[in-house]
């Protein structure tokens, strides 16, 4: 079994998963939007280029999203994407990026459990935990 986060939002999905495509050093794999699926008759002319479905890989992590329906409420609450950083080095360059137009809530710093661990929301609303293990100690 494998985990996935998927993350909704009101039309900016796109442009957040190329954001998030060069701040986490991925590949956006997959990208089809509500005009290129079945359902395309059924929606209204000005959602036809939201996106139905992303698949961002990241080494072997993937990050899912999509847009909401039109008039859906999907604001984001309750959760943080993790990421999990093998350096020092990556885990400050990846932080940096994610905060770029962001908030930063936690600067990121070495805490007594972590070489490295901050945390951010985007400027898509999208909290974020960015850690990086201390050697030999599983965090």
């Amino acid at each position: 079994m494998k985990l996935v986060a998927y993350l909704t939002f009101d039309g900016q999905c796109a442009e957040a998963f190329r954001f998030y495509e060069r701040a986490l050093g991925g590949r956006i794999a997959m990208l089809s939007t509500f005009a290129d699926s079945p359902m395309a008759a059924q929606m209204p002319p000005d959602a036809q280029g939201r996106i139905i479905h992303v698949r961002l890989e990241v080494g072997d992590a993937l990050l899912m999203g999509s847009d909401c329906q039109p008039g859906s409420d999907c604001k984001a609450g309750g959760f943080s994407v993790s990421v999990q950083a093998r350096s020092v080095e990556e885990a400050e360059r990846c932080f940096h990026a994610l905060a770029e137009g962001g908030t930063v809530t936690m600067a990121i710093d070495q805490t007594f459990w972590s070489a490295r661990f901050g945390m951010l929301v985007d400027r898509f609303g999208i909290p974020w935990m960015v850690n990086c293990e201390i050697p030999g100690e599983g965090g």
